[in-house]
Formats: C-alpha cells, sequence, structure tokens
C-alpha cells in the first residue's frame, strides 16, 4: 500500500522518468487532475490503466475514499496535467491525509515549472522563495506589498492574461529598474525567455498577445540585503 506523486512532462512528452513509466504501469490506479488529458500522456507511453478524476473541485470529498482504498491494499499514482502535483496544483490534501494514517507516500522527482524558469533567468538561485499564484483579486497588493524587502529571489507564476498586470504592480510596488525574467511555454516549440528590468518587460509584453502559463521571476530587494548584511 502506497501512494506514489508522479511529476509529468509540463509541454514535451520527453521529459518523463523512466521509474515514472514504470510505476505508472504498476499501480492499481491513476489519479488525474483531467483525465482527458492525461489519456493522451497515458496514449503516448503505452499505458493503459484506470484512471479517477482528482482534481481542486472534489479533492475535499475523495481524499478520505482514496486514502482508505491505499490503507486497504491498492498502490494508487496521484498525477495532474503538468509538472509535480502539491506545486499550485491538488496533491497537499492527499498526502497529508495519507501520512496522517501512517500511509507511506513517495514522492518521484521531475518536471516542474519553475526551477528551469529560476536557473534560466540569470538571478541569483541559491536562495530564493516560491509564491505560486498571486491572489486575483482580494489580497492581491497586500501580498505584493509583503515582498518588497524580500532580498532573496522571487518565483511567481501567472496566467498570461494577468502577465502585464503583474509586472505593473511589480513596477509600482518593487521599482521600475528591478531586474526580472519572464517564462512562457517552457519545453514547448515556442518557448520564450525574456529578461530586462520590470520595465522593459512590461513594455514588451504589452506589445504581445501573450499565451502559455508564465513563470515569472524577480530580483530579491539588493540593498535590504546589504543593510542585514551589514548588521551582521
Amino acid at each position: 500500500m502506497k501512494l506514489y506523486i508522479i511529476p509529468t512532462p509540463i509541454g514535451n512528452l520527453e521529459d518523463i522518468t523512466l521509474r515514472a513509466i514504470r510505476i505508472l504501469k504498476e499501480v492499481d490506479l491513476i489519479l488525474a487532475e483531467d483525465t482527458r488529458k492525461s489519456g493522451i500522456l497515458l496514449k503516448h507511453l503505452g499505458i493503459e490503466k484506470r484512471m479517477f478524476a482528482h482534481h481542486q473541485h472534489n479533492e475535499h470529498k475523495t481524499v478520505e475514499m482514496i486514502s482508505e482504498r491505499i490503507a486497504n491494499g491498492e498502490k494508487i499514482a496521484l498525477i495532474t496535467d503538468a509538472g509535480t502535483p502539491g506545486i499550485s496544483d491538488p496533491g497537499f490534501l492527499l498526502i497529508r491525509e495519507c501520512i496522517a494514517k501512517g500511509i507511506e507516500v513517495e514522492c518521484l522527482p521531475g518536471a516542474t515549472a519553475f526551477v528551469p524558469a529560476l536557473v534560466n533567468s540569470g538571478l541569483p538561485c541559491d536562495s530564493f522563495c516560491f509564491e505560486g499564484f498571486l491572489p486575483q483579486k482580494k489580497g492581491r497588493q497586500t501580498k505584493i506589498k509583503s515582498l518588497v524587502n524580500e532580498h532573496r529571489t522571487i518565483v511567481f507564476y501567472e496566467s498570461p492574461h494577468r502577465l502585464v498586470k503583474a509586472l505593473d504592480q511589480f513596477i509600482e510596488f518593487f521599482g521600475a529598474d528591478r531586474k526580472a525574467s519572464v517564462s512562457r511555454e517552457l519545453t514547448k516549440m515556442f518557448e520564450e525567455n525574456k529578461r530586462g528590468t520590470l520595465q522593459e518587460l512590461a513594455d514588451y509584453f504589452k506589445t504581445k498577445t501573450i499565451k502559455g502559463e508564465i513563470v515569472i521571476v524577480v530580483e530579491g530587494n539588493k540593498k535590504k540585503h546589504a543593510e542585514e548584511s551589514d548588521d551582521e
């Protein structure tokens, strides 16, 4: 009895490990965020396996049932549409429930969007903070304001239609000259990694039709970091 957390490709279908493929073939059931999208991946991998929809709209209702099935001897794998479950995707509630019940949880290494975006940004990645998606409305500015003095590199996820809004808000609170990077369509045919100041990035993307999932990497507050180093 075990729950396997299995990362899946964020774009390029070759970005899945041999171990992940083997386990997906061996488990009794695959939990998928969207069974239609996951069905395309499984077909590509030559895997025929039962799937069950497990997503943000039903996970509160299904974690008990799923954990009981694992406790009764089933091996179940959790995947999402793309990337690592639990990272801005469903997974945390089920993992927590399984741990509380003494069920073994095994998370495989694999694809996730923020790591290549961070490394490719050219900004310091020895120390960083991952903020995921900002609140869409209530609390959005409050959250950004709380990061003004953050000296580590900051990583955000954002949707295409809110990218320019996010960049404009970052300019307002972080300053137009703060360095940043925007990664779009990672691992896909039209992958784009654009670097510059927040103002340069905002000006650039205001002239573009933006598609694909977005990772924004923002330089930390260097002045704040210098002050803290002086205090030490």
